[in-house]
């Protein structure tokens, strides 16, 4: 028998157009699985997100640009359908944010989380989260929001070089521009002339000291602070690889506990007020030993299965159970348990995993999706690899005609991949490699 209230439906909502984040599969299936009537609105245009069994219905997203009543009608349209109240689960930070926004308008349509509306955008800002650190005693690394181009000039020759740079509120960046989230800044005079192109991108820009990455420097945290504040549902976790290599989305992680980062979590939360599912980042110093948050992500981070418990208990599940009054189960760490992104680590997936291991597409019980997956990968493989052949090579036979009819996957925009967790969040598939490149840069940066 569930542990969740099954008459509760959930909705998960992505307003950034990925339709090909791992995340998203997660939370249909850690909700679907408990019985729980799982609703999609997000943009799967031949995403193997659609193709899961646990999906009851998709709903088209909200229009780029929308604005807050854009939103708030596609939501309130939904609802409608639903005909009964349901937990709303925002998988992006743009969702986030907006949703903490609306929230007396979206209730008693969904049920949400009780907090300021303004904690999930101030901790997502990134020149926000400098100031709640410092107030909060959490390490971070040193940052600069310069006023003119001259100010990020000083700034760049008083951090050293190279640094980081990030823009506040990366999910406003524009599409088209070229712009990322975050960059490694590696001259005064590129510190100048990208401080130069704010308006353009919408949001200030911040310079940050560069941590070197290395082993075991790479870190993150999930969880789910109850009405309470009391934390559930996640833990501790090392990133073993990443895609691309040092820096980048998850592709293997590993649950390791870390008692300063259970501390540094609870002290964070309690500073703000947090309620709801969070997302942290760290990047550990090799030479003080310190973790340094790097990103507050307001919504589960794309690996957040990887800390499901010995109850079955993740962060989506406690949410679910937080909403609905139900009692959350004591928590049961799974440390060692592995979380593989198999597409970037296709040999992690192979390798034994004593105290067990999720996959990111493949299920045995929701096949569908891992081999929507695969016909994908091996399609955008291919296509890389034909497009690096000379051109005087004779023309021959499309090879991707060779593995079927596969649907070309819509590029999703910089803003998210930009976005730091993982992440970032923002690989997706066919446009996917040169995607998390980017969003890698930005978090080789400041990690």
């Amino acid at each position: 028998m569930s542990l969740l209230d099954t008459r509760v439906p959930a909705v998960l909502l992505r307003i950034d157009r990925n339709p090909f984040h791992h995340g998203t599969l997660g939370a249909v299936r850690s909700l679907g699985r408990a019985g729980i009537e799982v609703h999609v609105v997000a943009d799967t245009t031949g995403s193997p997100v659609s193709t899961s069994r646990y999906v009851r219905r998709l709903h088209p997203p909200p229009p780029p640009g929308a604005t807050p009543a854009d939103i708030t009608s596609v939501l309130l349209r939904v609802a409608a359908r639903i005909e009964r109240p349901a937990a709303l689960i925002p998988m992006d930070d743009a969702s986030a944010v907006a949703v903490a926004r609306l929230g007396e308008e979206l209730t008693p349509a969904y049920l949400l989380p009780q907090q300021p509306g303004t904690v999930p955008e101030r901790v997502a800002d990134k020149a926000e989260l400098a100031a709640l650190c410092a107030a909060a005693g959490v390490p971070h690394p040193e940052t600069e929001v310069p006023d003119s181009a001259e100010q990020a000039a000083r700034a760049a020759r008083r951090l050293g070089l190279p640094l980081v740079a990030k823009w506040s509120r990366p999910w406003l960046l524009p599409t088209g521009t070229g712009l990322r989230s975050t960059v490694v800044v590696r001259s005064v005079h590129d510190a100048r002339e990208l401080y130069l192109r704010a308006a353009e991108a919408g949001s200030r820009l911040l310079l940050q000291a560069f941590l070197p990455p290395g082993p075991d420097r790479d870190w993150f945290f999930h969880g789910y602070a109850d009405r309470s504040g009391t934390l559930h549902g996640g833990g501790a976790g090392r990133k073993l690889c990443a895609w691309p290599r040092g820096a980048g989305l998850t592709a293997v992680g590993e649950w390791t506990e870390n008692p300063q980062l259970d501390e540094l979590a609870e002290r964070l939360v309690d500073a703000l007020g947090y309620r709801g599912i969070f997302d942290l980042d760290f990047r550990r110093c090799g030479r003080t030993g310190d973790h340094h948050l790097l990103d507050f992500n307001p919504r589960p981070g794309a690996q957040f299965r990887l800390f499901a418990d010995a109850t079955g208990l993740d962060v989506v599940r406690a949410q679910h159970l937080d909403l609905t009054h139900r009692p959350l189960p004591a928590g049961k760490p799974l440390p060692g348990r592995m979380f593989v992104v198999e597409n970037y680590a296709p040999l992690a997936a192979l390798r034994p995993a004593p105290q067990g291991r999720e996959l990111a597409w493949y299920a045995g019980d929701d096949p569908a999706p891992g081999r929507a997956m695969r016909r994908l990968w091996c399609a955008h493989v291919t296509r890389r690899l034909r497009d690096r052949l000379p051109r005087s090579a004779p023309p021959g036979p499309r090879p991707a005609a060779l593995l079927g009819r596969v649907p070309s996957p819509a590029a999703a925009p910089a803003t998210e991949l930009a976005g730091q967790g993982e992440r970032t969040e923002r690989g997706e598939q066919g446009e996917q490699t040169e995607q998390t490149e980017q969003a890698d840069d930005e978090k080789a940066g400041s990690r």
